[in-house]
């Protein structure tokens, strides 16, 4: 996948289409300290602006290889253009994480773009862990990572309000107490 022109191809489209998008996601990761290797790319949606999306995405040569109420996730027809996916915001708390996301720069500063914040990517790492068990060590090990180097900014209300949606208060409790302990 060529990463940088897929990017020029996709914010160009989106913003010139006024879509209200964020990027989630192995890229949000980076911009939030943590490096992780990716093979894709993706963004949060604003519900409104699927129909817009799907139509750039065929527009470019993407094919639809799945679509939900809750994401959508395409396939270029040309190895280049590799898989891009979507998380739709539709519910409170995918809409907020839209909300909060904050402009960002990506990839050695040649795209500034919305990026989610780190509370945000570590509460869909808590999901993410939580409906697919085979995730779980590397989600946990990702919030933990994403904790450590956004200690001093982080907002734990918001951090204790996801872990509580899925009754995992203790794992963040234990995760506080080893990185406080560690500092």
């Amino acid at each position: 996948m060529n990463f940088e022109a897929v990017f020029k191809l996709l914010v160009e489209k989106f913003q010139s289409e006024k879509i209200d998008f964020a990027l989630i996601g192995g890229f949000a990761l980076h911009a939030s300290g943590l490096s992780r290797a990716t093979k894709d790319i993706d963004f949060i949606v604003a519900e409104k602006d699927i129909v817009k999306v799907k139509k750039i995405m065929f527009s470019l040569g993407y094919e639809l290889i799945h679509q939900s109420k809750d994401v959508s996730n395409y396939l270029g027809k040309l190895v280049e253009l590799g898989k891009v996916d979507f998380l739709h915001a539709h519910r409170k708390y995918a809409l907020a994480m839209l909300k909060r996301a904050n402009e960002n720069t990506i990839m050695q500063g040649k795209f500034k773009v919305r990026v989610i914040t780190a509370e945000d990517l570590i509460g869909l790492k808590v999901q993410s862990s939580s409906n697919d068990p085979k995730r779980y060590n590397q989600d946990m090990a990702g919030i933990e990572s994403l904790i450590k180097i956004n200690y001093n900014s982080l907002d734990f209300p918001l951090l204790r309000e996801y872990f509580a949606l899925f009754n995992r208060e203790k794992e963040l409790d234990q995760i506080l107490l080893k990185v406080k302990n560690a500092q």
